[in-house]
């Protein structure tokens, strides 16, 4: 079952997403050389808790860290740690946020330094096809249309669609109904209806969309070594069209 929430559960959620954006605002400045991924966890930690929120990562399933730090062909749930990040990395950074009990989630890929002409077109490429997405999320569309937006953009551009991994709705809850994959055909899948929230992220390979879990349990890589980006926002159906309730590009 999809939940829809009320105008005034969507404000719960959006203050919480507000917290998120701040959070991603603060840890996209600290992306540099030489920082580690465990100080920006920590800094994230730091940062939501002193606005009254928990990282809704932390303990999730047993994960470790209050962020996902994810690097170059690893493309989400990276273990924050002592790797150092390097001029010429990206890194996706994946965060969770609870206030008041709703959850804001959202993850944005961050260049460390100049990046090489094909990573920099991937960062690109994947962050439109989440615009090209959110765009889909108005009353009366179905969920294949958000699905589909993102595949027709990501393949365009040359670049392989992640299949074994998709967006999900989000609330009072980090993982919801439906699952949204990120691709497939338009016109399928439930009709989407004022109220509904979903978490909307595009994973992307420079190479083939074959994936590998690591022997840590969390950490998925690309199968073939290549670059991979992941960009999300938490978004919400509204009658007046979507609502980007995790704005971290604007924050």
């Amino acid at each position: 079952m999809i939940i829809r929430k009320t105008d005034e559960q969507l404000d719960q959620m959006a203050a919480a997403g507000a917290v998120h954006a701040r959070c991603m605002k603060m840890l996209t400045a600290k992306v540099r050389p030489g920082v580690t991924t465990a100080e920006l966890d920590r800094a994230a930690e730091k940062f939501i808790r002193s606005q009254g929120g928990v990282p809704t990562f932390k303990g999730f399933r047993g994960f470790p860290g209050s962020i996902c730090a994810s690097p170059n062909s690893m493309v989400v749930h990276g273990i924050p740690g002592p790797r150092k990040l390097e001029k010429g990395d990206i890194l996706s950074l994946d965060i969770g946020v609870t206030l008041d009990g709703w959850v804001a989630d959202g993850a944005s890929t961050i260049p460390v330094g100049p990046i090489d002409e094909t990573t920099e077109r991937l960062l690109e490429v994947t962050k439109r096809s989440l615009d090209d997405a959110v765009a889909q999320v108005v009353p009366g569309n179905r969920i294949g249309d958000i699905s589909h937006a993102v595949q027709t953009t990501v393949e365009a551009a040359g670049f392989s669609i992640i299949r074994s991994l998709v967006g999900h709705g989000v609330g009072q809850n980090m993982h919801e109904e439906p699952q949204i994959p990120n691709y497939g055909p338009p016109g399928r899948g439930p009709e989407i209806e004022a109220g509904m929230t979903f978490a909307i992220e595009p994973m992307v390979n420079v190479g083939g969309p074959e994936i590998y879990m690591d022997d840590d349990g969390w950490s998925v890589f690309s199968q073939d070594g290549s670059m991979a980006a992941h960009f999300e926002y938490s978004v919400a159906a509204t009658e007046d069209g979507p609502r980007i309730l995790t704005p971290w590009d604007s924050a």
